[in-house]
């Protein structure tokens, strides 16, 4: 009896002295993790939204008419509804993307450094607000007016929907902070930052790009020309100087790390996607010597053929993917590049918002395009020499649009946005589009936000002028 006495009072006394709600703790998933983790993982957020084939996720490599559906046409005749893409979206960017990168802002701003470390964490808080600028910048192109200054605030869940072009010039302002509180001289999220490692004079670069590209997107609204030529003014000459400063997202070989283009094409073990005839067509009428680097040879030698756009198209009768691009689970994602940069600053010498030569920036991205693809500098210089593609200012938008698309080449964001922006090269409409006639120009917005925040879409849609898929934004004046 004695001997229980003693045993109890001994548990008795450990659990005095012991906290056992820790008990409960899974330490296998912490509710609390490092800023630096939360920025590592919105990266990749951010990266496998923009490169995945899932049309669950994401459908503009379609959109882009890069690529086209082989059995199941839905999405490549714009009906993102029977899948609910939109929400998807939605939610990716809120929670994923915007609500990590804030919390990561969050906590970095809350830890304690030694005071020769303070630049460190300023240029760290500096660099998540950039990639927090480029994701918003990447939304309100997408669907205009959204939730933003009451947004990600738990308190609040039915936020107000704010003018888009309003957040536009707000994100000027805070890309303009940003870039002033980074300082070179020190380090900032090292190894966890996937993109640039931590170095501060890329993410500047990466930051005044960014600036460009949000320019060039209000080059057509006049109330903005103000602001649009200041700003290419201002970051021209501290952006990208060559293309070993793109931003590149490096996937590993395991899953879940690798590139969503090779759990899609690969893993999945489906046969969903080939060539749309539209790209095969207008590289093929060029000579155009990326053909080969973005495509296979799988219907023999130098041939290529594309599906038509929108039909169904049997796997094997058609072009396929690059199996170099396919196959490799480590293949890299372009968030930014030199040569996109080098073709905003040639539309922006064209349509004399600077003063530098057009035909210059023109032939930069086109060779740096070429380049990056796997070809030579002959090859960009034999190519440039055609007529058919040399740079021309009297048809200066057919030329830049139609290189600066083919460039974009499985972004299919930016390369939608870029036929939004100039309208070339022409499209082909799909036999059953979704709004009948009619190129997609926006996503719609969410249905949950319809049913769960109805006062504040409407008034979203009606401002905006309907939420239809044919409503040109506030930045597609033309």
């Amino acid at each position: 009896m004695k001997k229980i006495l003693y045993i109890l009072l001994a548990f008795l006394t450990f659990s005095c002295s012991k906290d056992l709600s820790t008990l409960n703790e899974d330490v296998k998933n912490p509710t609390n993790v490092p800023g630096e983790a939360l920025f590592s993982n919105a990266e990749k957020n951010l990266s496998d939204q923009t490169v995945t084939l899932n049309v669950n996720d994401n459908d503009f490599d379609l959109w882009s008419q890069y690529l086209t559906e082989t059995t199941y046409t839905d999405e490549s005749n714009y009906d993102i509804f029977t899948r609910s893409v939109p929400d998807r979206a939605w939610r990716t960017y809120y929670r994923d993307v915007l609500e990590d990168l804030g919390r990561a802002s969050l906590l970095i701003g809350e830890k304690v450094y030694l005071t020769e470390d303070l630049p460190v964490q300023k240029n760290s808080i500096a660099i998540i607000d950039i990639l927090a600028v480029y994701t918003w910048h990447q939304m309100i192109t997408l669907w205009g007016d959204i939730p933003y200054s009451e947004a990600l605030d738990i308190n609040n869940v039915l936020p107000v929907y704010d003018d888009a072009l309003t957040i536009h010039r707000d994100l000027f302002t805070r890309l303009d902070a940003d870039i002033a509180a980074l300082d070179a001289d020190f380090g900032s999220l090292g190894s966890a930052d996937i993109i640039y490692n931590g170095d501060v004079a890329l993410w500047k670069a990466f930051a005044n790009g960014l600036k460009v590209k949000m320019a060039i997107q209000l080059a057509d609204v006049t109330s903005e020309s103000t602001l649009v030529k200041n700003s290419i003014e201002a970051a021209k000459g501290g952006t990208f100087a060559s293309a070993d400063e793109n931003a590149i997202f490096n996937y590993l070989s395991g899953t879940p790390n690798t590139n969503p283009l090779y759990v899609d094409l690969i893993l999945s073990g489906r046969l969903d996607f080939v060539a749309a005839n539209t790209i095969i067509d207008a590289m093929t009428g060029l000579n155009d010597p990326r053909l080969p680097l973005y495509f296979d040879q799988n219907l023999g030698d130098n041939t290529y053929l594309g599906g038509a756009y929108g039909h169904s198209a049997a796997y094997g009768n058609f072009t396929h993917i690059n199996p170099v691009i396919a196959e490799d689970p480590t293949f890299g994602n372009p968030l930014m590049t030199y040569s996109e940069i080098q073709f905003y600053l040639a539309e922006a010498a064209a349509k004399g918002i600077i003063t530098d030569n057009a035909a210059t920036y023109y032939n930069n991205a086109v060779k740096a395009s070429i380049l990056y693809w796997g070809g030579s500098a002959d090859d960009a210089s034999a190519y440039l020499a055609q007529a058919s593609v040399a740079y021309d200012q009297a048809n200066w938008k057919e030329k830049v649009g139609t290189q600066e698309w083919i460039s974009f080449y499985l972004r299919g964001y930016d390369g939608w946005t870029s036929w939004r922006r100039l309208d070339a090269p022409a499209m082909n409409m799909p036999p059953s589009p979704e709004e009948a006639g009619t190129f997609p120009v926006r996503y719609t917005y969410p249905s949950g936000e319809q049913t769960l925040n109805g006062t504040n879409y409407t008034a979203a849609a009606s401002a905006i002028g309907g939420d239809k898929l044919g409503t040109k934004l506030y930045w597609d004046i033309h």
